[in-house]
């Protein structure tokens, strides 16, 4: 029993002198304030496209910036992507005798079924959408793009191209 009582007191003696362990927070809310600067900054202009070896855009001097949370549908000379899902092929959807695509049309459709529109001052729904176009595409799958999201109320559309600078006369 006094050996529990002498190292309790031996504890108790240690225990006084130490102080409490502080994490110094000063610099690291430092380091995160430049961080979160760092991403506000950087994060104004940038327009998510997706990444496709197999598409080039065509080139313009538009100035305006589509929003990032438009759907967007490319095609190029294989197929159409919805959202990074392919949902036909460019030679099927050329062959087929009418304007609407109806594997693009589904798509949209249950798109559109996710999300409420926006309705104009006439109180039609509108839906905004953004097409990356092969620049070698032709243009009646182009038009049958067009004419499916406007079917399924996409009626906004807006294409994708590369910006340059305005040639100086």
């Amino acid at each position: 029993m006094s050996k529990n009582t002498a190292r309790i007191n031996r504890m108790a003696r240690r225990h006084k002198f130490r102080k409490p362990a502080t994490i110094q927070l000063t610099s690291l809310i430092d380091i995160l304030t430049v961080l979160v600067f760092f991403l506000l900054v950087n994060s104004q202009n940038v327009t998510n496209i997706p990444d496709s070896q197999q598409l080039t855009l065509p080139k313009s001097t538009a100035e305006k910036r589509a929003d990032d949370t438009v759907l967007t549908v490319m095609i190029n000379q294989k197929s159409i992507v919805v959202q990074g899902r392919k949902v036909a092929d460019s030679a099927a959807a050329l062959q087929i005798t009418g304007d609407i695509i109806p594997e693009l049309a589904k798509e949209l459709a249950y798109r559109a079924s996710k999300t409420a529109p926006k309705l104009n001052p006439e109180g039609i729904p509108e839906r905004e959408i953004l097409i990356l176009g092969d620049k070698a595409i032709s243009y009646t799958l182009l038009r049958k793009v067009m004419a499916t999201s406007s079917a399924s109320d996409y009626s906004k559309i807006s294409f994708a191209v590369l910006r340059t600078k305005e040639a100086t006369q």
